[in-house]
């Protein structure tokens, strides 16, 4: 949802405001570190490093975003936040990767959400409004796949069947 929301706003649709913040720092942020905490302790060395990481990514975006509005440091230079963006961008990559021994959906998420960080990071290394909206439409689609996926793997797991499709795992 909160990444859903991010591009909503990358695509021109609404601004930057308290609802994407407040749901960067509690649903993408702390909800999913305390997610990969759980992951740890079923065992899941790729959840744990999936959720912990993409929750920590959250609360630094929020942190680049109202640090200066804070008093406490400079707006992030544009391109300096095309580095980070395409950091995540290499990182997500390698994430997906590992998930060619799950289901399809998870793989599909990585997948798009690689893409999402290449034309972000693509979008403010050359200053192009254009390819950042672009981006954003992409992490309409990323999002709603990741929504997709948890609702199939918690009704699924629920109802003890299929009942939403995620793939085989391999």
């Amino acid at each position: 949802m909160t990444t859903i929301l991010l591009n909503l706003h990358n695509i021109g649709f609404f601004p930057m405001d308290s609802i994407i913040l407040a749901m960067g720092i509690f649903y993408g942020g702390i909800a999913q570190i305390f997610a990969g905490l759980l992951e740890y302790k079923n065992g899941n060395t790729f959840g744990l490093t999936a959720f912990t990481s993409y929750g920590c990514f959250w609360l630094t975006l929020v942190a680049i975003l109202l640090m200066p509005k804070m008093g406490l440091t400079d707006a992030a230079n544009a391109h300096f936040l095309g580095v980070y963006l395409g950091l995540w961008g290499v990182f997500t990559l390698f994430m997906f990767f590992g998930t060619l021994a799950g289901n399809r959906a998870l793989q599909f998420v990585f997948l798009s959400l690689s893409l999402l960080f290449a034309l972000l990071a693509m979008g403010h290394l050359v200053d192009s409004q254009r390819i950042i909206h672009t981006a954003g439409w992409i992490g309409i689609v990323c999002g709603a796949s990741a929504i997709y996926l948890a609702m199939g793997e918690v009704l699924n797991e629920q109802f003890a069947r299929t009942v939403l499709p995620v793939g085989e795992e391999h």
